[in-house]
């Protein structure tokens, strides 16, 4: 690869860094997975840049390759470990009139998305994220109505679960 289209790919993958590493949060328990998950995230990016085309946005393109190599490294892993939930280990200091509520229901969402099958659970963060079918459909390769069909029975399924 040449020295600019290496300097392309480090200045987009520092703009969006964002989107792996809630790829990662998605997908992983603690922060050694977290780590080894972004990084054959970068890998197998820098491996398909010279293959971006530009036809759609490097944002879209990126969550693509990202969910992609989640789901297939998640897929691959047969043996389970449990591990601590790396939320769980990090250390705050409260203030008394410090409200968790709000981070009890982040924790509560996470944990009730991990339960969803791969393709659900990136749907659901990719509507999260704010994007629109149309967009949610070009990054998963399904089509749009299948995104809407999709995210509505999730809805239904996630309601479910927080409320039996």
């Amino acid at each position: 690869m040449n020295k600019e289209l290496e300097h392309q790919f480090v200045t987009e993958l520092q703009d969006n860094q964002n989107i792996v590493h809630k790829v990662c949060t998605l997908y992983t328990n603690d922060r050694d997975s977290h780590n080894d998950l972004f990084q054959e995230i970068t890998i197998q990016l820098w491996k398909a840049y010279p293959k971006f085309r530009g036809e759609a946005k490097f944002s879209t393109w990126m969550y693509r390759v990202a969910l992609n190599t989640a789901i297939t490294l998640y897929r691959k892993s047969k043996r389970r470990i449990a591990t601590q939930d790396y939320e769980s280990v990090i250390f705050r200091i409260k203030a008394d009139e410090y409200d968790d509520t709000e981070e009890q229901q982040l924790k509560l969402m996470y944990k009730t998305v991990r339960q969803l099958g791969d393709i659900d659970k990136a749907l659901v963060f990719m509507y999260l994220e704010d994007k629109n079918y149309t967009e949610i459909a070009e990054t998963l390769g399904i089509s749009e109505v299948n995104a809407r069909v999709k995210m509505n029975r999730i809805k239904t399924k996630l309601r479910t679960i927080l409320n039996p």
